[in-house]
């Protein structure tokens, strides 16, 4: 029994190290990922428990990413209960095939006050996760048609 454990996990790792070999020798992108451009999707409450239970709780959000002298800037647009437009400038630092961003900002006392938010975006899908006193969420975008 012992033999075949120990063949079972020599064999484990050696796949490992196979693969992270593999891994190490592709090539990898020095451009980052195009995010420029309109995104959609849709953004709603992070309580997953609520989440799941109904769909309903999720609403269309818009986006639009502009990347100008090193700075993104985003713009988003949707309906909760009214039109709303935020216009949020984001750092972002490219982390392999990814841009990885972050980004504070007061959107009034109406509005909930000041959000923190991080995201994830490649060329295909624009993800992340906010949260502010009152409030915290997700979104999940992918490129408008």
């Amino acid at each position: 029994m012992a033999r075949v454990i120990g063949s079972a996990l020599g064999s484990f790792v050696l796949v490992i190290c196979v693969g992270l070999a593999w891994a190490k020798d592709q090539p990898q992108s020095t451009e980052p990922p195009s995010v420029n451009g309109n995104w959609t999707g849709t953004w709603g409450p992070y309580d997953s428990k609520q989440a799941s239970a109904s769909k309903e709780m999720f609403k269309r959000l818009d986006c639009k990413v502009v990347y100008k002298e090193g700075i993104w800037t985003a713009t988003f647009e949707g309906e909760c209960g009214r039109p709303y437009k935020y216009t949020i400038t984001m750092k972002g630092r490219q982390a392999g095939e990814v841009v990885l961003f972050k980004g504070t900002v007061d959107l009034g006392k109406k509005d909930g006050g000041v959000y923190d938010w991080i995201g994830r975006a490649d060329g295909k899908r624009f993800v992340g996760f906010y949260t502010s006193a009152r409030y915290t969420g997700v979104f999940q975008l992918g490129r408008a048609k």
